[in-house]
């Protein structure tokens, strides 16, 4: 094929399906060919049969239809209707659901199609891209560094061209940090506004729907179709849509900006001068650029409470996969309900979910719960008061995505015996207070992409999306992937 349409941004595609330089056809079947060659193990299962069908009945495109036609994937923790749904757990092996998740109803009826679902560390509840049960999903910018996760496949997958855009889930930073690692785009709305209806839960004060786009308009874009109430999804927000392209086009963006220094000393000198340089030319542009004094014993506070809380309420919601109703059978010779159950999950779970659920368990134990479980909601609470504070002062809080470059996939530990780095885990904080948030590429080390985000007030979206588009102006790094070869 001589033009490479998937190198191209979802706008820029779209120009060329309604000039009729390109079909939907051709569109779907390069995303084929590209993910057929696939060397990040970024996919689990693939529906080349219905994308080359309904790409086929698309005929005409019009101007403001800008999804129709368009290849995207999903991380394959979204319900299908067909099409086997496992969240790389072996505990789901064999499930096909029945129905489609909102948000993949949504994009379908924009015309979008979906040509594969994409790996995660198992059951969304992981950072490295390496737990989910077809093993490791590497960076495609150097396959010896991990991509992040939970959400790798997604990113390993826009990264390399296989499609302009990909769901993932974002529960603690699984969107924006593989974002960093990839050199994307990547958005975890305000909790609330877009439906998790179909969205398998891990925990769900903090589980948001997010994305990954190769620039901020084609983000503002997909937020623009899925925004909006949904019945089927009790934490739905009833709140109006706001025109989040048109505050894109038009940079509205707010003017005032805090960071925090203790975080950006905690990075390396290469991430600090690039932040910097950021920083001082939005100022140039008229902006109020100050440090805030975040306390660092609530910074020190973020991961532990994160885990308590996340694990506590994973192990209540995955008690649904009992080897009876999904995943693997247990042992027929078991006399008790619980001993089949025990045997069936010893089978369908990894190490990792096993020690979570351990946590989780732990935490919820009555005698336990009042020195963990409820100690943790506290110091959340704690936390969310003191960025609504300073929110009362600031419009966004600014920080590097990542203190350096990803790992080598073989210098990370798999011991939780080490003290965490703040600057590392800061991104939790946007889904501690539901905030919308959103990294981009900021530069790269030793050809390896390194990313800046941007949070802000709920319900904001549009400002937060209007400033990255200012910052993805400054950076000149829109449209930043791994061109593929035929």
């Amino acid at each position: 094929m001589a033009t490479k349409y998937l190198d191209k941004t979802i706008r820029e595609i779209h120009i060329a399906l309604m000039n009729g330089e390109v079909t939907s056809l051709d569109l779907v079947n390069e995303a084929i060919e590209r993910i057929n060659r696939d060397d990040c193990n970024s996919y689990e299962a693939k529906a080349f049969d219905k994308a080359i069908k309904k790409a086929k009945s698309i005929k005409k495109v019009d101007a403001l239809d800008f999804l129709e036609g368009i290849p995207y994937l999903a991380k394959d923790n979204y319900s299908t209707k067909g099409i086997e749904t496992t969240a790389s757990s072996n505990i789901l092996n064999g499930y096909v659901p029945l129905f489609d998740a909102e948000v993949i109803r949504r994009l379908s009826r924009a015309g979008a199609v979906m040509v594969a679902k994409t790996t995660l560390d198992e059951l969304a509840m992981g950072g490295t891209g390496t737990s989910g049960h077809k093993g490791t999903t590497c960076n495609p910018y150097d396959h010896s560094r991990m991509i992040g996760g939970s959400s790798c496949g997604s990113a390993a997958a826009v990264a390399k061209g296989d499609a302009p855009f990909a769901l993932g889930s974002d529960t603690g930073d699984s969107v924006r940090k593989p974002a960093s690692h990839a050199g994307l785009v990547g958005f975890k709305p305000t909790w609330g506004l877009i439906s998790r209806y179909g969205l398998l839960p891990f925990a769900c004060s903090m589980d948001t729907v997010g994305y990954f786009t190769r620039c901020v308009w084609d983000s503002a874009l997909i937020t623009s179709v899925l925004a909006g109430h949904d019945d089927k999804d009790m934490s739905s927000s009833r709140k109006p849509k706001k025109d989040y392209i048109g505050a894109v086009e038009r940079k509205e963006s707010l003017k005032r900006i805090c960071y925090f220094k203790t975080v950006v000393d905690a990075c390396a000198p290469y991430v600090q001068e690039s932040f910097y340089k950021v920083l001082d030319e939005l100022k140039g542009r008229g902006y109020v650029v100050e440090n805030y004094d975040f306390p660092i014993d609530l910074l020190d506070a973020l991961y532990p409470t994160y885990m308590i809380l996340s694990c506590s309420e994973a192990t209540a919601n995955d008690a649904q996969y009992d080897g009876m109703r999904y995943g693997p059978s247990g042992d027929e010779s078991a006399k008790t309900y619980q001993e089949f159950m025990t045997s069936a999950r010893t089978k369908g779970f990894s190490d990792l979910i096993k020690r979570r659920f351990v946590i989780g368990s732990y935490s919820l134990l009555a005698v336990n719960q009042h020195d963990l479980f409820q100690r943790a909601q506290k110091a959340r609470r704690v936390i969310v008061n003191a960025l609504n504070k300073m929110l009362e002062s600031y419009d966004y809080f600014v920080l590097p995505a990542s203190p350096f470059i990803p790992k080598h996939l073989n210098e990370l530990s798999t011991k939780w015996d080490a003290k965490p780095e703040f600057a590392d885990n800061h991104l939790s904080l946007a889904n501690f207070g539901g905030m919308p948030s959103l990294t981009l590429p900021m530069g790269l080390e030793q050809n390896v992409p390194y990313g800046i985000n941007i949070s802000g007030r709920i319900f904001e979206d549009d400002k937060v999306l209007a400033l990255g588009e200012e910052v993805e102006e400054i950076t000149g790094l829109k449209n930043l992937h791994i061109k593929e070869e035929f």
